[in-house]
């Protein structure tokens, strides 16, 4: 019996030795994990920072009434080509109550005196013919009924000008006619006819009828965040990417800088502008939300790799440069401008190095 435990005993040991040797046999035919390589390539690299903003016209006018009344005629729409002196609507007065009873006034009292110095005049007149009263006399008289008829023309004219924004005497200008003081495109037209409007004077504002501005001169107003304001100055390229204009891009000069900033969400924001450059057959709504990259430094055609290959020890930078099949050797290298992805190399590499993508091993099925 102790010899058949004993057998079974030493079957078991040679039985797990043999399985050791067998496993021991396979792992090490495991190979060394390979590594993927990169090689140096040219390319442009861009550091800018980024900020949101609108595109906005230069100049757009907000054309305000001289008097009050209300909109009879309105000559334009929005997205319309006009030039400055166009007309963009009419008004029809509705006249103050008090100023309209004195011009009526002073009409019938001009009517009075015109009539009494007509009187007087053929009165004094036939005294002259008759050698009563002399020529030196008789002028005053004349004279009176000139001013009298004066007078009666200037009352009218006044009447006129209060009822219907015009007299006979002004060449047809009027105020009733509101007219363009720019040309360009006209942005917003937010009255009717039939709405009624205020004139622009020292206590108010007034009624907008139109707003006009110059489309072909755009610019770019956005906000920049102050840990960024610093690096930006005027003269800086920017390029423009507009959410509803896809696959293009747009170039502008930056021209101003805030000297102040705001704070809004707990950030200080400071304002800045830049000249937006189009081409002849770029057009551009106003008010379309943009972003602007700031272009801090640009270097093209410069010698790069992309920074993921990038080890450090302390504050020197190194990779790791293939030598020989899976060999690599540590060289560290001179680093110059980065765009956070790519960074243009100074020294230490050469275009046909391969360089360790020490985070990248090849896959299995990549050595297939």
């Amino acid at each position: 019996m102790k010899k058949i435990i004993v057998s079974i005993v030493a079957v078991l040991l040679l039985g797990v030795f043999g399985y050791t040797m067998y496993y021991l046999y396979q792992d090490s035919k495991k190979e060394t994990i390979a590594y993927q390589v990169e090689s140096p390539f040219e390319t442009n690299i861009i550091k800018k920072t980024v900020s949101t903003g609108s595109v906005i016209p230069r100049k757009e006018i907000l054309i305000k009434p001289v008097l009050s009344g209300i909109i009879q005629n309105v000559y334009v729409e929005a997205g319309q080509l006009i030039k400055a002196g166009d007309a963009i609507a009419k008004i029809k007065i509705i006249p103050d109550m008090l100023n309209l009873n004195n011009a009526e006034n002073r009409v019938n009292r001009a009517k009075i005196e015109i009539e009494n110095a007509q009187t007087n005049f053929d009165r004094n007149k036939v005294l002259v013919e008759k050698g009563v009263i002399s020529a030196t006399e008789f002028q005053p008289v004349g004279i009176a009924l000139k001013n009298a008829a004066e007078e009666l023309e200037s009352s009218k004219d006044a009447l006129q000008l209060i009822k219907e924004g015009v007299s006979k005497n002004s060449n047809n200008a009027t105020n009733t006619i509101i007219k363009s003081t720019i040309s360009g495109t006209v942005l917003d037209v937010p009255v009717k006819e039939g709405n009624s409007v205020i004139e622009s004077n020292n206590f108010n504002e007034g009624t907008t009828i139109a707003s006009v501005a110059d489309m072909t001169n755009l610019i770019f107003k956005g906000k920049v965040d102050e840990s960024e304001v610093g690096k930006v100055k005027e003269g800086m390229d920017l390029i423009l990417t507009i959410g509803a204009i896809e696959n293009e891009i747009f170039n502008a000069i930056l021209e101003y800088v805030s000297p102040k900033g705001v704070e809004e969400n707990g950030a200080i924001q400071f304002e800045i502008r830049a000249n937006v450059k189009l081409q002849a057959s770029q057009f551009i709504r106003a008010g379309y939300s943009a972003n602007a990259e700031v272009v801090l430094a640009r270097k093209d055609n410069v010698l790069a790799i992309n920074e993921s290959l990038l080890q450090y020890a302390g504050d020197t930078a190194f990779v790791e440069v293939e030598i020989g099949p899976q060999q690599f050797e540590r060289k560290n290298i001179k680093l110059g401008l980065s765009d956070g992805i790519k960074v243009e190399i100074l020294d230490g590499l050469k275009k046909e190095d391969k360089i360790k993508a020490w985070n990248q091993p090849i896959e299995e099925d990549d050595k297939k």
